[in-house]
């Protein structure tokens, strides 16, 4: 694995169709500038405000449809998946994650916790490709711990 980039969008106080505008157009430029293959995305949780967790589903949308538009592979994967394939523990605290983001792509220093949250799903994605996800794709499952 090899870091190229990360950062994050963000929006102004306007209304919630411009801030998805927003995200839309600016994740589209990102995509124009480092053409990706595949994208991975966090799928959401239902968390204690059900306001925000709407709002972040519609922030994902607004993600998903800029890879979808440009014919771009969309995986996704929940945040305990994302944290066993980085941590190797499911439950795993964010500075946990954020620390073995570090690590894993021998960073200079710590990005913010966004950015390392998205770059531990970019990492969760290249282990499930190439990795036991990449053997479940291909057919095969486990049954009793072995590969069948």
């Amino acid at each position: 694995m090899t870091y190229i980039s990360s950062g994050c969008v963000r929006t102004r106080d306007e209304s919630l169709p411009l801030r998805l505008k927003l995200i839309l157009d600016n994740l589209n430029e990102v995509i124009m500038q480092y053409r990706p293959e595949q994208v991975a995305v966090e799928q959401v949780f239902v968390n204690i405000n059900p306001k925000s967790t709407l709002l972040l589903g519609q922030a994902r949308g607004a993600a998903i449809c800029a890879a979808v538009l440009n014919n771009i592979k969309v995986s996704e994967y929940t945040a305990l998946q994302i944290k066993q394939a980085v941590v190797g523990n499911g439950h795993a605290k964010k500075d946990q994650v954020q620390e073995m983001v570090v690590r894993l792509l021998k960073l200079p220093g710590k990005p913010g916790m966004d950015a390392a949250d998205a770059l531990a799903c970019a990492i969760c994605h290249a282990h499930g490709e190439s990795g036991l996800g990449g053997i479940f794709a291909a057919g095969y499952r486990m049954k009793r711990g072995r590969l069948v």
